[in-house]
């Protein structure tokens, strides 16, 4: 394989690799480092590179799985052993500089891994480094006042998306095999959608988030970001509460879904097509004759609760967000050194009343009972709607037009992957086609509580049509 090949193999290829003693993990770990280095001024996709780190820990997988020498020793943790992967950077890892993208964490060197780092190594995965990220992951854009602006691979005059920008940007340049990141209002799937790749963000609680530095513990979640449903799904079985620690692929009754004869998806009439743009809306009705081709069964179904998850979802994270910051003694003593959006928004917390954090509890409740009430009583598997209502904007766009319309960027982005969040629901983004511009779009499924795994079965099949594709500038 030439180098392009190799970076933007598939972590099973790169296993098989490894096991046939045709690559090595240090030979694999030393090009991803290599990569890093050269696009770290073009895309800034990481604040902290680990290369000593990572060379200890290749040199350990390699002598592990005998890929050099004698191969008789072999000790296999399973796919990811031996593979270059990134953290978001409000992951702690054990002296390893987290700074959550903030001044205030600038000089933090955690005393213990988050027990999803603890996993990770426990699969034998090789970290790279810990990459950018909206300052304390409050924000969609990921333009960083203290550590500068992540960039998109497809266009680097745009936002990756966020908060977990760093991450998708890093996935999508081929500058690891995967990454973990967290989505607490689409900081997972907004990144993934815009640029090009896939995003998952388990049901609430699958994923523990004990040392994940928070923004809003009712929503908070942890997940991975990836080139392929498949390899998502390698790293969520690795990261999963209840997983194999290994991230191999669960034992199943027959071959994989292949067809989705059996699949039964709802389009909502409510809420998710009143703010679209035309591109983003002909893509999504694209990719529904296509999983009607496949054989899925789809239909309109009604959720007339999704319009109060805008407000609900806000008014819980911009209270939990502000009560944490005050707790951890930084806001408003230190508000000087916040970034100006996420201490705007931190004094907007403070003046959510008691009365309006208990009413916003209250909506939440209501919009999951309906929503269960509703898959349910329609007997459908999962929802499928557009990830985002546009493509990347570009860097520093505050606003976005939708038709003749101008909206808030930030509230663009959120509204689509908010209800997700409140209800504490799986939902997965893939690639679905490009803008007229070359900018990549996303499919989102919102499946039942604790069904990842039909929601990854459904999504890799649809995956199919819009397989990920290389950025033009990392082709060669």
């Amino acid at each position: 394989m030439n180098e392009t090949a190799l970076a933007f193999a598939t972590i099973t290829e790169i296993a098989h690799l490894f096991r046939a003693g045709k690559l090595s993990p240090v030979e694999l770990t030393e090009l991803m480092l290599a990569r890093i280095e050269r696009t770290q001024t073009k895309l800034n996709a990481y604040i902290t590179v680990t290369g000593e780190l990572a060379r200890t820990q290749a040199k350990r997988a390699e002598a592990e799985l005998g890929t050099r020498g004698k191969r008789k020793t072999r000790t296999d943790r399973g796919l990811l052993h031996g593979i270059p992967i990134s953290l978001k950077d409000n992951i702690c890892t054990e002296g390893v500089r987290t700074t959550a993208g903030s001044k205030i964490l600038g000089d933090y060197f955690p005393e213990r891994d988050a027990p999803v780092v603890t996993r990770l190594k426990q699969a034998g995965a090789v970290l790279v480094g810990k990459t950018n990220m909206h300052e304390f992951a409050y924000g969609v854009t990921n333009n960083n006042p203290h550590y500068g602006a992540a960039r998109n691979p497809w266009d680097t005059r745009r936002i990756p998306g966020g908060s977990s920008g760093g991450s998708a940007a890093a996935v999508a340049a081929g500058l690891c095999f995967g990454s973990v990141g967290t989505d607490t209002g689409g900081s997972i799937r907004i990144p993934a959608a815009l640029c090009g790749i896939v995003g998952l963000k388990p049901g609430l609680g699958r994923v523990d988030v004990t040392g994940v530095i928070p923004l809003s513990v009712t929503h908070d979640c942890v997940g991975p970001l990836a080139r392929s449903v498949a390899d998502a799904g390698i790293l969520f079985r690795a990261i999963v509460d209840g997983g194999n620690g290994k991230g191999e692929p669960e034992r199943r009754r027959g071959s994989a879904v292949r067809k989705l004869s059996k699949v039964r998806l709802g389009i909502p009439r409510e809420f998710f097509f009143d703010v679209i743009s035309a591109e983003v809306e002909k893509s999504f009705d694209a990719a529904v004759r296509a999983i009607r081709g496949l054989g899925a069964k789809i239909k309109g179904v009604s959720i007339p609760l999704l319009a109060q998850t805008e407000k609900a979802g806000n008014r819980i994270a911009w209270a939990e967000a502000s009560n944490y910051h005050q707790q951890s003694g930084w806001f408003p003593g230190r508000a000087a050194e916040y970034g100006e959006d996420v201490r705007s928004r931190l004094e907007m917390g403070t003046e959510v009343l008691a009365v309006e954090y208990l009413e916003a509890l209250d909506q939440r409740r209501s919009v999951i009972a309906q929503l269960r009430e509703v898959m349910e009583k329609e007997a459908i598997d999962a929802l499928v709607v557009p990830t985002t209502p546009i493509a990347a904007p570009l860097i520093g766009e505050e606003t976005s037009y939708v038709g003749k319309i101008e909206h808030p960027t930030r509230a663009l982005l959120l509204r689509l992957n908010r209800p997700a969040n409140l209800a504490g629901l799986p939902a997965i983004t893939v690639p679905c086609g490009f803008t007229a511009a070359g900018l990549p779009m996303g499919l989102q499924f919102i499946g039942a509580e604790q069904n990842e795994r039909l929601l990854m079965d459904v999504a890799e099949v649809c995956q199919g049509a819009n397989p990920f594709k290389v950025p033009p500038s990392f082709r060669t």
